[in-house]
């Protein structure tokens, strides 16, 4: 009788120690897929901050890009259309300086940039946003990816009793927002 006693404590001990391994593996397996779940949310987040960071400055370069060369062709049309409009020689002499001033700093612009960058920053511009907006988009679905992993995995028997007993709850997906489907109007 001793002897059959011993082996069914040993057999209860050898199962209960089975199972607290079991659930140490679980528990650190949950642990771990939670933690990739926190960093690739990071990820998402650094990826909006860096869409929040990029796009005003790009759109106020391309702001003062155009501004910059939108001034000196407006200085030298209008230089232009006083010569054009003058009616006497010194008013033709006067309307002439002005040109010249004009396309001097024209000229300045076009040394500086040798190619007009107004229609190159704008298309920087929408590379740039298109570049964020990939960015984000493949953090975005990373997280989903793992989101859907962890949640899969807490929901299985009998990962699902350690999940709930340590607290482990199911992550949520990151969804479009309403109007998502319309494309966002970038304006000058």
């Amino acid at each position: 009788m001793k002897k059959t006693l011993i082996i069914v404590l040993t057999a209860i001990a050898v199962v209960v120690v089975a199972i607290v391994f079991y659930g140490w593996g679980v528990y650190n397996k949950i642990v771990t897929a939670n933690e990739a779940v926190n960093g690739q949310w990071a990820q998402v987040e650094t990826q909006f901050q860096r869409r929040f960071d990029l796009i005003p400055n790009l759109v106020e370069t391309v702001k003062g890009a155009m501004q910059q060369e939108q001034k000196v062709f407006g200085d030298l049309a209008e230089a232009r259309t006083r010569y054009a409009g003058a009616k006497t020689a010194d008013a033709k002499a006067e309307a002439v300086g002005g040109v010249e001033s004009a396309f001097a700093r024209l000229l300045v612009v076009m040394e500086n940039y040798p190619q007009l960058k107004s229609v190159e920053t704008t298309q920087t511009l929408m590379a740039q946003l298109e570049g964020t907006e990939n960015r984000v988009s493949v953090e975005r679905k990373r997280f989903n990816d793992l989101a859907r992993d962890f949640n899969v995995m807490i929901k299985r028997f009998p990962a699902k009793l350690f999940a709930s007993s340590f607290g482990f709850s199911e992550k949520k997906y990151i969804q479009s927002v309403a109007g998502a489907e319309n494309a966002p109007a970038v304006k000058f």
